[in-house]
């Protein structure tokens, strides 16, 4: 396997801020071109406003001083185009790494998302769906906020403190080299600081996540909870979440924010060394009034980037924790691979277990050195306690899962060669639990159907009328155009439980397994049903997972399933005997 089905809820792994900055990186590769010339227009803006204040100086010295107004006004003119053109090329870096973030966060979420479709059912067991709900919409939001907004300024605060930085030393060294030490303080400061950030900022985006997935599984089962009369239950879970969500939420705000005030007492710090030096070297007579207003305004330039860094930093640091979130899903891999090479096994038989055994990856061995073979155009059921393992056993046969050790064969072939679009060809699924999506009866009958997906509503009923599924259409109001809702709230489970049945035998598939597909009809209905699975092609295999022993009646073959063993049970008779005689001693 290869992933651990808890990797998301598992401790978080260390990355230096380098590595995790280059991964950050990569999610922009195809954007270089408009890199480029986004950090051309930021140069270019940081170049003008760095420009000022030596232009500034100079009017002071040279004009200022000695009443040249004509040479005042031709700076002020130079000033005014210089400001103009950083206007322009503002605009400009804003508009294109505004392009950039919302091309990164339209690219990242359809690769999660992606990602998602491709991980097998097991995945989803041991994941909430709000946290990957959260992981999909808060932590890419953050990504686009930081590659639309933060990088750019980074970048710029970078370019206007390292050219801010070249004007000090150059101007003065001794000076520069004493105005600089409070950042060499800063750096320091920060290095130290930056882990402890991380990880509270990691907490919080965590606990939004938990957050997220009580909201969502308590608004799931919220009919349960009124059935119930266990609101104060819904109230203390999400009490219980927000705590821990404003907790952490907090922590992480009070380290985000504790780092702006340093850096202004580090920048206040260097603004005195530069009024208290530079007036010493005034009066000594090495500096001139206009170089120490020129030297005050570099220092500010090299400083207040430092203060919008510490912000940017705190950005930064968000964005890293979600990209961990998010990159924890991209770099998993299916364990339900496609095999090139399966090895020699043939079987005569339609599908054949061979000595498997299966387990959950937290849990015990649901499937103990199970054997059977299964015949084409013949039915069987699968009979037993409830927790014996007949869904997993069905389940395996669709290849929801694979088995820990063993082999399942269809059709003389590993089921692991089969591409899973072939697999999904040949057997037909319809779930203890039917899943419907909003839309219309006809959109959720050719969910996954390519077959009939251009056909219209008069060409797919005469489709529906020669499966001998007219009589199940019938039932729906509007027929095809019968609207369900989010969830399929709008009909009774019943009702889904016939959707799913269409969907699957119109599928024609080899395989039809029906896992309590008539635990929520009535008798006419489930009748109507039996007689549509008589008249399937002859070459359709059933296997029908049933607690009503009505439903199994009529079954080639009936398989008794409890504690992990799967045994044949003979004739009807004698599975009814088992049945009773275990509940019995149960």
């Amino acid at each position: 396997m290869n992933y651990n089905l808890n990797n998301l809820a598992g401790k978080e792994k260390k990355t230096s801020t380098y590595a995790a900055l280059k991964s950050l990186l990569q999610l922009v590769k195809d954007e270089r071109k408009n890199l480029m010339l986004a950090v051309v227009a930021i140069l270019i803006n940081s170049g003008l406003t760095l420009l000022g204040p030596f232009l500034i100086g100079t009017a002071i010295d040279k004009y200022v001083q000695h009443s040249n107004y004509h040479g005042v006004l031709v700076i002020s003119g130079i000033l005014l185009a210089m400001y103009v053109v950083a206007l322009f090329t503002g605009y400009l870096q804003t508009k294109l790494m505004g392009g950039i973030g919302q091309r990164v966060l339209f690219a990242l979420r359809n690769a999660i998302f992606t990602k998602l479709q491709k991980l097998p059912v097991a995945f989803f067991n041991a994941n909430k769906a709000g946290d990957l709900i959260s992981r999909v919409n808060n932590d890419t939001d953050q990504l686009n906020t930081f590659f639309s907004q933060s990088l750019m300024q980074f970048i710029s605060s970078i370019a206007i403190m390292l050219g801010a930085g070249i004007f000090l030393l150059s101007i003065n060294i001794k000076l520069g080299l004493a105005t600089l030490l409070p950042g060499l303080l800063i750096l320091i400061f920060t290095r130290l600081y930056s882990p402890w950030v991380k990880r509270k900022n990691a907490a919080s985006a965590k606990s939004v996540g938990d957050l997220s997935a009580e909201i969502q599984e308590s608004l799931q089962n919220f009919k349960v909870i009124i059935a119930f009369n266990r609101r104060d239950y819904f109230r203390n879970r999400f009490d219980k979440a927000n705590q821990q969500n404003y907790k952490t939420a907090t922590g992480a705000g009070l380290v985000n924010n504790f780092v702006l005030p340093v850096y202004s007492m580090f920048s206040s710090f260097a603004q005195l060394i530069v009024l208290t030096f530079g007036i010493y070297l005034i009066v000594e007579g090495s500096f001139s009034v206009g170089l120490l207003v020129s030297y005050l305004a570099y220092a500010v330039n090299f400083y207040n980037p430092l203060r919008q860094l510490a912000a940017l930093w705190t950005s930064f640091q968000v964005a890293l924790a979600g990209w961990d979130r998010i990159a924890k899903i991209l770099s998993m891999d299916s364990n339900l691979t496609t095999i090139d090479n399966p090895g020699v096994a043939t079987s005569d038989a339609l599908i054949e277990f061979r000595s498997v055994h299966f387990a959950y990856e937290t849990g015990k061995e649901i499937l103990h050195n199970v054997s059977l073979k299964l015949e084409r155009g013949k039915t069987y059921a699968f009979v037993g306690p409830t927790g014996g393992g007949k869904t997993t056993t069905a389940s395996m046969i669709a290849r929801l899962y694979d088995p820990t050790s063993g082999i399942i064969l269809v059709d003389g072939k590993d089921i692991r060669s089969y591409p899973p679009e072939q697999l999904s060809k040949k057997i037909g699924f319809i779930l203890q639990e039917p899943i419907l999506f909003s839309g219309t009866v006809k959109d959720n009958i050719l969910y996954g159907n390519e077959q009939y997906q251009h056909y219209t509503n008069e060409q797919l009923e005469q489709v529906i009328k020669d499966s001998n599924l007219e009589s199940l259409l019938k039932i729906f109001e509007s027929g095809l155009e019968t609207k369900i809702s989010s969830g399929g709230d709008s009909i009774s489970l019943g009702q889904k439980q016939l959707i799913a049945f269409m969907r699957a035998v119109l599928r024609n598939p080899e395989v039809l397994i029906l896992d309590e597909a008539t635990a929520n009809i009535d008798t006419m209905t489930e009748h109507l049903l039996q007689e549509i699975l008589n008249k399937l092609s002859d070459k359709t295999t059933r296997i029908i997972i049933a607690h009503r022993l009505n439903t199994i009646e009529n079954a080639d073959e009936i398989f008794f399933v409890n504690a992990g063993e799967v045994t044949r049970a003979g004739s009807f008779k004698d599975a009814v005997s088992k049945l009773l005689n275990d509940k019995r001693t149960s």
